[in-house]
């Protein structure tokens, strides 16, 4: 989520976000006052107002104030926050815990086989995923429901890949996490993976998912299938 140095989003700011989630405002507009608000956190108006514009700074909710109150809703980053803190709390409180994305299969522009074959890649994939991957990528376009899910993958525990360098230039790191590949026709492929850089927000409506095999003769895919992947932690 985006954090600047004027409006750091913590606990308390997460707290009032979901009280405005239990007050509807995932749903649309829901008019609130900040003395309202102050009632429900047990602290000040003064309190409660900034809570409220360190989280629209962050763009996690937009208001619109008028001369009674304001009108708050909460934007698809805010849901996307609120997806992390369940998933957190999923993680406590229940075994074995995963997240199910949906999406159609789509052809990819032929990066994921390059930066996958590459010899700094391959040997730590070997020695921590278990396996050298086909060399090509699972591209994956994610449902609207399942981008806003994909968030809380980040509550899982990865598998980190290190970057490395050549006498050319300088690789990033990635992260891995499990995953299992399922056909609309129920079929499953359970020793996969997805995989990203490190630190990104961009194309979060698609998926890269590697594998030993390739993917698409395995599971007799072709692009505009529809796939679950239940990604998981770790190995």
């Amino acid at each position: 989520m985006p954090v600047t140095a004027e409006s750091a989003v913590g606990h308390d700011e997460l707290a009032v976000l979901k009280l405005l989630a239990l007050e509807g405002g995932l749903e649309g507009d829901v008019k609130i006052s900040c003395s309202h608000l102050a009632d429900r956190l047990d602290a000040s108006n003064q309190t409660a107002s900034r809570r409220l514009q360190r989280l629209e700074s962050a763009d996690l909710l937009e208001r619109d104030t008028v001369s009674d109150g304001q009108w708050v809703a909460i934007t698809d980053a805010g849901e996307r926050a609120l997806h992390t803190e369940y998933e957190d709390y999923r993680r406590i409180f229940e075994a074995d815990s995963e997240v199910e994305l949906d999406g159609t299969v789509t052809s990819g522009m032929g990066e994921g086989r390059h930066y996958i074959s590459l010899s700094g890649y391959r040997r730590q994939f070997a020695d921590r995923l278990g396996y050298e991957p086909f060399p090509g990528t699972l591209n994956v376009d994610l449902r609207e429901d399942s981008v806003r899910r994909r968030s809380a993958v980040a509550s899982l525990e990865p598998v980190p890949i290190d970057g490395w360098e050549d006498d050319e230039r300088t690789y990033g790191p990635a992260v891995c996490h499990s995953a299992t590949v399922e056909t609309a026709d129920g079929e499953r492929y359970e020793e996969a993976h997805i995989i990203a850089p490190e630190r990104t927000h961009h194309d979060e409506d698609q998926l890269e998912v590697i594998a030993p095999d390739k993917l698409r003769e395995v599971l007799g895919l072709e692009d505009g299938d529809h796939v679950t992947v239940s990604v998981g932690d770790g190995r």
